[in-house]
């Protein structure tokens, strides 16, 4: 609301009335026909669109109120549209990726190796319960804490109900974790969110009005679903043809590559006039703060079960990586670009800080190995050991 000079509010004029009723019923047509021609058409990829949303009118009233505000100062962010063809090249993109990021992570699996970890499944079972406990719960408290509205709040609560990413397998190398339990661990997280995705978002979200019935529950099962095809092709791939798994897997880092460069580039084309509502303190703040505070409680939750330091860093790693190409699909397809607007791109500033973060902490490892490596080569027995060759070396 607009001030006078001495603090006191300014009364709206007739035309910003006026200006705030049109974009009412504006915002308020555009959702509903949006609404309709969803639940109409429910096909399971129809406009990628994985099914439909059901928008509660508390969900509505919000959108409206975001939308007038908006326009009133200038800062309009309401009636949200991306071309067609350029909304159509983003839904296509997104699902590639993720395909892709699946058949790769296949290609890294063997059976073996995960009947080897399913038969002593202590590591498995608290990373599940670190991935599937740590990270909802901080997305939620996160979003309560910084008092978030719905738009952002389901965004948030997607992206820590996700499973891990393919990334935890990389940092666990990188901090020599165990590779074999990192790539399982992403698998059976990945089956697992079949039914924990969906079952911890419906409880969550009732703590948000609004938004208890906005959250397309059958759309992300579908897409979970669909993610184990392409997994499933990866790990045929690896077993029946193992030595066209690393080239399948090479080739699909470099076509993630690439295309996460051109997704990057049409987004900013696309919401290239709202593209501050990403960048607001709250957004940043959630997506610096959830994967941090993931990697320390997943390390601190393994160090309290006694589990061995290598399998503790791993299952940090795994508790804070997220499946970004996951959430950016569920966000991008499931939902409709005049709801969802320019948070669709959340994950994008999510695996910035993810990533930084997790080089920082591979770092102080690294650095702190260096440091520790000669304090133990100089202990008191060593001492004795090299003063006992050198006796016998004179003698």
């Amino acid at each position: 609301m607009m001030m006078r000079p001495d603090g006191g509010p300014i009364a709206k004029s007739c035309y910003e009335q006026e200006c705030g009723v049109r974009c009412e019923q504006v915002l308020l047509h555009k959702l509903h026909k949006a609404n309709k021609k969803m639940k109409i058409k429910e096909g399971p990829m129809h406009r990628s669109n994985i099914l439909s949303v059901n928008l509660t009118e508390e969900f509505y009233s919000e959108l409206t109120k975001s939308y007038i505000e908006g326009n009133l100062t200038g800062n309009s962010t309401g009636g949200f549209k991306i071309n067609y063809f350029l909304n159509q090249s983003l839904n296509f993109l997104t699902v590639f990726m993720l395909l892709v990021t699946m058949v790769s992570l296949g290609c890294t699996m063997e059976i073996s190796k995960i009947k080897k970890h399913l038969l002593k499944p202590k590591g498995v079972a608290i990373a599940l319960v670190a991935q599937f406990c740590i990270m909802p719960v901080t997305a939620f408290s996160l979003a309560k804490i910084l008092q978030m509205d719905s738009i952002k709040a389901v965004t948030v609560l997607i992206c820590g109900c996700c499973p891990g990413g393919n990334l935890s397998n990389i940092f666990s190398l990188a901090l020599k974790g165990d590779m074999n339990l990192s790539i399982v661990m992403t698998t059976c997280s990945s089956i697992v969110a079949l039914g924990m995705m969906p079952l911890l978002l419906f409880a969550l979200c009732q703590g948000f009005s609004g938004i208890e019935n906005a959250v397309p529950y059958v759309g992300i099962t579908t897409t979970l679903v669909l993610t184990l095809i392409p997994c499933s092709v990866g790990i045929l791939i690896n077993y029946y043809k193992p030595k066209y798994a690393p080239v399948v897997t090479k080739t699909g880092l470099v076509v993630l590559l690439l295309c996460t460069i051109l997704v990057s580039i049409l987004s900013g084309m696309a919401v290239k006039s709202v593209i501050w509502m990403i960048f607001m303190p709250d957004v940043v703040a959630v997506a610096a703060l959830l994967p941090l505070i993931g990697f320390a409680l997943g390390y601190v939750m393994s160090a309290v079960c006694q589990l061995d330091p290598q399998w503790c860093r791993t299952i940090s790693m795994e508790t804070g990586c997220q499946n970004i190409q996951l959430c950016t699909a569920i966000l991008k397809v499931a939902f409709p670009p005049e709801v969802i607007g320019p948070m669709f791109l959340f994950p994008l500033i999510y695996i910035m800080f993810q990533c930084a973060e997790a080089l920082v902490l591979t770092l102080c490892f690294r650095c702190y190995q260096i440091v520790k490596t000669p304090a133990e080569g100089t202990g008191p027995y060593q001492c004795v050991n090299i003063k006992q060759e050198e006796v016998k070396g004179n003698c």
